[in-house]
């Protein structure tokens, strides 16, 4: 594991990437972002693990995405994400339309090692009419017409979260939120932000090993304190709803959301 500067991190995203990104209770790394935006890259493909909110909003109105998979961008009670939604209006953004059980599944397939994965649930649905990577074919060990959908597995190039620390081992704390344990092992490689970098071995203590990333999972990490901010983050720090409200409003321009772009590159608040 090698430990870098967030610069450094983001340089690692390179055009035509593709970036599993977790949904906002998850652990999201807007320090990353920040990041990614302030390096100028273009051209990246996030895939959204089952959704997104102001992480991929902020991608998209930067410029920084090509393609997108998601079964949601939304900012929960606050609407819909106003750069996403102008984005899909304009057609200046390949958005590949999914669902949250066949995102997770696909991503387990990787996991496992394997090309495809069955799963039910989708037959009848127009969401299948839209994806010809999606294969509508026979259980081959039913005995009578049973068919089932087949789906391509995901294995994205990063993938990218934060979490509350790591060891210096590359260990990272995930806790209950195994679905980033499913991005880690599924992708060719992790990139980690973290709140602190602690010395002591996470994976010594019995107690806390069941909710740890082991290492061999994680490229890299880079030390990032408040780096989910503005969205929480576990028990350490909550979501502060009044920025993502001033986002909400500001987005809803391309003038408002540069303003609150450039402020939010500053590390500050647009309240600020």
């Amino acid at each position: 594991m090698e430990l870098l500067s967030l610069d450094k991190l983001a340089a690692r995203m390179t055009p035509g990437s593709l970036i599993a990104i977790p949904a906002d209770y998850s652990g999201v790394s807007m320090a990353a972002t920040r990041a990614l935006v302030a390096s100028g890259v273009r051209g990246l493909r996030i895939i959204c693990v089952p959704t997104s909110g102001i992480q991929a909003d902020v991608l998209i109105g930067a410029g920084c995405l090509a393609e997108l998979e998601t079964s949601a961008v939304t900012l929960g009670e606050l609407g819909l994400a106003p750069r996403f939604t102008a984005a899909a209006k304009a057609g200046s953004l390949t958005i590949r339309d999914t669902t949250c059980p066949a995102v997770h599944a696909a991503l387990q397939a990787s996991e496992k090692g394997i090309p495809f994965i069955p799963l039910r649930g989708l037959i009848g649905t127009d969401i299948l009419r839209q994806r010809a990577d999606w294969k509508l074919a026979e259980n081959p060990f039913a005995d009578g017409a049973d068919p089932i959908v087949y789906l391509p597995a995901i294995k994205p190039d990063v993938a990218l979260f934060h979490a509350t620390k790591a060891d210096r081992d590359g260990n990272v704390w995930i806790g209950r939120r195994r679905e980033l344990a499913t991005m880690a092992h599924a992708a060719v490689r992790s990139l980690v932000t973290v709140e602190e970098i602690v010395d002591v071995s996470l994976l010594a203590d019995e107690t806390l090993a069941a909710g740890v990333l082991p290492g061999l999972y994680v490229e890299a990490v880079a030390e990032a304190p408040r780096g989910a901010w503005p969205l929480g983050l576990q028990d350490l720090y909550p979501t502060d709803d009044a920025e993502l409200a001033r986002y909400a409003e500001a987005a809803r321009t391309e003038a408002g959301f540069r303003a609150w772009l450039d402020r939010f590159l500053d590390g500050r608040s647009a309240a600020a």
